[in-house]
């Protein structure tokens, strides 16, 4: 049951944070909280006044594309990964500077909101609640994101939070908001389709180096070891050219260089979507550079793809090709062949890419892998002349993979969210260990 309060002030005020990162390492690869920040959006449209503390924010070096390292601080390591020998932190601002955020608030905060990245990352969310909680009494707090949907019964125990929400989408939040404060915020006119909601809130910041952008929700695939069908429903595509609006607006108006696509079906029917918002970028005369850290669907990359991608701007080319494996390729989704691959590899490099500027995600760690497999991956893609970039697999619950990796996996992976992180290869064992992910990883750097 929902708890009605009362607001003290009109327009409310509500305060919504991200988290810091707490991991073994952390790397700001164009990360920043897009859903967040479309609920931010969304709720400013309609009378209210928003902070956004995105403990994220802080860096110790930043790159020349926006992306660089976060600020980190070593903390003492969970009781399940004490065994772990690394070292453990906290990435992001200190906890002092977060107080002072507080602090400076002009007045207190009627709602709070708090998201959630990965699985693993729960110990930072935990701290922040408490922290959050004992700052701001009585303030009712909302927990949603990735950890809140996926773990959502293990947030419901643990996280403190007063409601752990698991919906997905602007609607089911302005739904739980309108009942919080016994308000319609609801009408038969509102529109919340994904070409009518509000710019990400991206002028909440400070300070921009970048922006992320997301043309398209969900992901028309059903990769094995992936959350995208749970954490979206369906499959939907804004309109290509009130995407080109949005970027015009981001480099027009605050002066963005650096855009991240956050899309995992950017080039899905390209015919219908990349290729008309790219020729719109390039007729607008739009200098910016775009970055696809979420990979490329290698099926779709045809000559005219690769020329708009290289003549539109795209800086960082990242391809989904997990696995050379063809018996692997159909049973984590079948969406790629080696054929494929290869053809891609070379229409992007006649558009004008070097092979370096290409990189090619191969998972490791996969239930039951041998090392060996990943092996023969690093030699395929090399001799394409592409960049092999090793990505560790991740164990998440509800995803048709998870079962298997519960069954390989030495780790209690379905009670302690802890054990998904893919720093510790969960699913390691005498045929694929953490010396023999460390010997790949220095191969790749030697070249």
């Amino acid at each position: 049951m929902v708890r009605v309060f009362h607001v003290k002030h009109t327009p409310p005020h509500i305060l919504l944070i991200n988290p810091w990162i707490t991991d073994f390492a952390a790397y700001n690869f164009w990360i920043k909280p897009l859903g967040l920040l479309y609920i931010a959006g969304v709720l400013r449209e309609r009378g209210f006044r928003v902070t956004l503390i995105d403990c994220h924010n802080f860096y110790s070096k930043t790159q020349k594309f926006g992306d660089g390292n976060f600020f980190k601080t070593k903390i003492e390591k969970p009781l399940p990964l004490k065994s772990i020998p690394r070292n453990y932190c906290q990435y992001g601002i200190p906890e002092e500077m977060l107080l002072k955020r507080f602090s400076l608030l002009e007045e207190k905060p009627d709602l709070i909101g708090i998201t959630s990245g990965m699985t693993y990352w729960y110990p930072c969310v935990f701290k922040l609640i408490e922290i959050t909680k004992n700052f701001f009494k009585d303030v009712p707090l909302i927990l949603g994101g990735i950890y809140a949907t996926i773990c959502h019964e293990h947030a419901q125990k643990y996280s403190g939070a007063d409601i752990v929400f698991n919906g997905r989408g602007e609607l089911e939040v302005l739904k739980l908001v309108s009942d919080l404060i016994n308000k319609e915020l609801i009408t038969q006119n509102s529109k919340l389709s994904i070409d009518h909601l509000p710019y990400p809130a991206f002028d909440l910041y400070p300070h921009l180096d970048y922006v992320c952008i997301t043309t398209t929700r969900g992901c028309p695939f059903r990769c094995a070891y992936c959350a995208s069908h749970i954490l979206s429903k369906g499959f939907v595509r804004r309109d290509p050219l009130k995407v080109v609006d949005e970027i015009e607006h981001w480099t027009t108006q605050f002066h963005i260089n650096n855009i991240a696509f956050n899309d995992d079906g950017l080039l899905v029917e390209p015919s219908n979507h990349f290729i008309p918002m790219m020729k719109g970028v390039i007729r607008r005369g739009i200098q910016c550079n775009f970055h696809a850290p979420n990979a490329l669907h290698i099926r779709e990359m045809d000559e005219e793809v690769a020329e708009l991608l290289f003549r539109g701007g795209f800086r960082t080319i990242r391809l989904g090709f997990e696995t050379s494996n063809e018996e692997v390729q159909i049973e984590t989704g079948g969406k790629v062949n080696n054929q494929e691959f290869q053809r891609a590899i070379k229409y992007l490099k006649r558009a004008g890419y070097s092979g370096q500027e290409i990189g090619v995600y191969i998972m490791a760690g996969l239930p039951g892998q041998r090392v060996g497999e990943v092996e023969e991956r690093l030699a395929f893609v090399k001799e394409t002349g592409a960049k092999p970039i090793l990505v560790e697999y991740s164990p998440i619950p509800h995803t048709p993979l998870f079962e298997k990796a519960k069954k390989s996996s030495q780790f209690d992976l379905e009670n302690e969210p802890l054990y998904h992180n893919n720093s510790i290869l969960p699913c390691q064992w005498d045929g694929f260990t953490l010396s023999d992910l460390r010997r790949l990883k220095e191969s790749i750097k030697r070249g």
